[in-house]
């Protein structure tokens, strides 16, 4: 990796704030999306700007901002367990499962980073793509676009040099950004073991199957040996290098809004079952 992903990244002024590395935690994805949320509004504040691994426990699908609800299986889903979210970002639905899912999110306030989205793209990918290479695997963003399979599945929707890593010309991460007036959000996931059919049963009458989802997805544990915890590892230890982040903790304070910011918004069917165009 280049020198640059080793510090932190500077302001417009050239100063850098305080960051936090929140080391993996299992929580379920209302309160996930809820977590980013609360994170990036403490660093607009001036508190701690964060880098955190995640877990989704239970497992959850969640939906892309502009997802149309009738794409979901939601029978399916209840019946397997699987919570359903939405998501700030845009693209299709992403089946995180609480075993063959790895996910981050940087948080900081937006003026620290480029205002370009390409540029952005490239400078919070920079810990992910360390991270993979820690694990041994080798991976790179895609080189150009490939043919969407089926939108409603992000990681069947068209492959995106901005934002989308391959391994062996397979999608291994799928990355989103999202800005607020004051603070930038980026989260994103690492596969690390592809789970094709269950992937593809939060869905209605996906045009596929797991063979061709297996073919155009990978995992972690196929390109590398890496047991899971290892590759938590490395991601937690490549954002905060990036980063020159600490270990810490979310404040009692950040917690309680995040429940509540979770009941309210992220688990709550109005935000959830929206349809398109809806506010």
């Amino acid at each position: 990796m280049s020198d640059s992903v080793d510090h932190a990244p500077a302001g417009h002024d050239g100063s850098t704030g305080e960051w936090r590395l929140i080391r993996e935690e299992a929580r379920p994805g209302p309160m996930q999306m809820a977590l980013d949320e609360i994170a990036a509004e403490t660093a607009a504040t001036g508190g701690p700007r964060t880098v955190r691994v995640y877990q989704w426990e239970p497992s959850c699908l969640s939906l892309g901002y502009h997802q149309d609800p009738k794409t979901v299986d939601w029978t399916a889903c209840k019946n397997a367990g699987i919570d359903v979210t939405r998501r700030q970002t845009g693209g299709g639905g992403i089946y995180h499962d609480s075993y063959g899912d790895i996910s981050y999110s940087i948080t900081a306030p937006a003026d620290e980073f480029p205002s370009d989205l390409m540029d952005a793209y490239h400078q919070l990918c920079k810990p992910v793509l360390d991270a993979f290479e820690r694990m041994g695997v080798d991976a790179s963003f895609v080189e150009s676009e490939a043919e969407a399979l089926y939108t409603p599945a992000c990681y069947l929707r068209a492959l995106h040099p901005a934002h989308d890593i391959v391994a062996g010309g397979q999608k291994i991460s799928g990355n989103a950004q999202y800005r607020r007036k004051d603070a930038v959000i980026q989260h994103g996931s690492l596969t690390y073991s592809v789970l094709a059919d269950r992937h593809l049963s939060t869905f209605v009458d996906p045009p596929t199957d797991a063979a061709a989802f297996a073919e155009r997805v990978t995992g972690i544990d196929e390109q590398a040996d890496c047991s899971r915890s290892e590759a938590v590892d490395a991601l937690e230890s490549a954002l905060a290098e990036w980063a020159g982040a600490v270990e810490g903790s979310w404040t009692e304070e950040e917690l309680q809004r995040a429940e509540e910011r979770a009941a309210e918004k992220y688990g709550a069917d109005e935000w959830v079952r929206r349809t398109p165009g809806q506010q």
